[in-house]
């Protein structure tokens, strides 16, 4: 029984589903003999080895069509957005980014997701708050894992509140059954004062170490507040006391659960150690980054590539002159490479600038949320050189368009200068700015 359209509308050149025949049109009823019901478990049963699918083809003919795929994406984009539409998210937390974005963005940034089936895929985060019983059999059943979960905390009460929905409460049941299933979960938390933090976080920690292994990474980040908060709960950023109290709090539990289980198990955000003036950990306190995407461990991860790639930097005197563009969050650290970059090479130049967002106002200071509108602003006057460098985070993934809709060309032309994004990689950083390959083999 099939409750989606199933339709292959676009079939990837080259792909194995064209390679075995597939054509826009077929229709996909069976994999591996199993009926399916969207992207979740399209992607679910093909991620074997080998798959076999039945399709019905234009003329009316079924067919079995066996593709040894080792893992691989088939190649097929379905027609009907249903199989993929992203289902809407039905809560008001508190916290919501969402909620209080500045009029004028693109369409799709005001769509608030939260689907289990983008948390598989992209590693989102979901809350849990929109499944049923059934819906929790499911990923049972198909032992959809890891799952990236918003907990924000534990405590029923406090979550209904938080998340405003009354059917937030019973995270943990959900998750110990995860865990009684041998589910893998990252979790995070969205640190709000005077809401889930002091007592309540700590409760919230002990609840998650209590299904480790199950539970493999907490990180904590703190709400993200712009000047667009109309009619919204008064929330109160994180300050530099506010930032050293969570920090200190986090470390004592973090060295508990170091010597009980061997792992840290909770890791913070950048934003509070550099709020706190305190400094960021080393790398290898991270435990392999888990939570990277969540922006826990950016600095550290970018300093120790950068590190261990300045070593391997031969420059010699040549002249060149550059722009570097940062958040105000990470100036001074992202400065501080760019001068050591000056004092290794001759004649580099780096002129580090720090943008101010004036486009989500409030709070909001990393480079994730710059837009290209306050850049063109802030530096059409300014000494720029031959090139200027930009976090990729800036851009929307695979596509050269900043949050306000201002496209890189439309940047470049603004300012006539060649722009560069930059990955959060050490070495990459090296390269690009120094314009020279490192030797690795050195």
């Amino acid at each position: 029984m099939h409750h989606s359209d199933t339709t292959v509308g676009y079939v990837e050149p080259g792909s194995y589903a064209e390679e075995a025949g597939i054509e826009s049109g077929d229709r996909l009823l069976l994999i591996n003999g199993h009926d399916f019901r969207d992207i979740l478990e399209y992607r679910y049963l093909i991620s074997e080895y080998e798959v076999e699918l039945e399709v019905l083809k234009k003329n009316g003919d079924i067919e079995k069509i066996y593709i040894e795929n080792d893992y691989e994406d088939l190649g097929i984009e379905f027609t009907n957005a249903l199989i993929d539409s992203a289902q809407s998210c039905r809560n008001k937390c508190i916290f919501c980014f969402i909620d209080q974005l500045p009029p004028g963005m693109r369409e799709t940034v005001y769509f608030k997701d939260d689907d289990t089936r983008l948390s598989f895929l992209q590693g989102n985060y979901v809350t849990l708050t929109n499944l049923n019983d059934d819906d929790i059999s499911r990923l049972i059943a198909m032992h959809v894992s890891p799952i990236n979960i918003s907990v924000h905390t534990t405590n029923p009460e406090l979550r209904v509140k938080m998340l405003n929905n009354k059917n937030a409460g019973n995270i943990f049941s959900v998750m110990k059954r995860f865990a009684e299933n041998n589910m893998y979960m990252n979790c995070q938390i969205v640190l709000c004062r005077g809401y889930n933090d002091g007592e309540e976080l700590k409760r919230t920690i002990s609840d998650l170490a209590s299904l480790y292994p199950y539970v493999e990474s907490v990180s904590v980040v703190p709400v993200g507040l712009t000047a667009y908060r109309r009619e919204l709960c008064e929330l109160k950023a994180y300050d530099g006391r506010s930032s050293y109290e969570v920090v200190k709090q986090v470390e004592e539990m973090q060295t508990a659960l170091f010597e009980k289980t061997g792992t840290r198990l909770v890791y913070l955000s950048d934003e509070f150690y550099i709020n706190a003036k305190l400094p960021i950990p080393e790398a290898e306190e991270y435990e392999g980054f888990p939570q990277l995407e969540n922006g826990v461990g950016l600095v550290a991860s970018l300093k120790e590539e950068f590190d261990s790639g300045i070593e391997l930097l031969e420059y010699g005197n040549k002249k060149r002159e550059v722009t570097v563009v940062t958040g105000e969050l990470v100036y001074s650290f992202i400065d501080g490479l760019c001068q050591r970059l000056m004092q290794r090479c001759g004649g580099l130049k780096i002129n580090c600038y720090a943008i101010k967002n004036n486009f989500f106002g409030g709070g909001v200071n990393v480079s994730g949320l710059v837009v290209g509108g306050d850049i063109k602003e802030q530096l059409c006057k300014k000494q720029l050189g031959e090139e200027m460098f930009i976090p990729s985070s800036m851009l929307r993934s695979g596509e050269d368009v900043f949050l306000d809709n201002m496209t890189l060309d439309e940047l470049e032309a603004a300012l006539h200068i060649k722009i560069t994004p930059i990955d959060n990689d050490g070495y990459e950083f090296i390269e690009r700015i120094t314009g020279k390959e490192l030797d690795f083999t050195a």
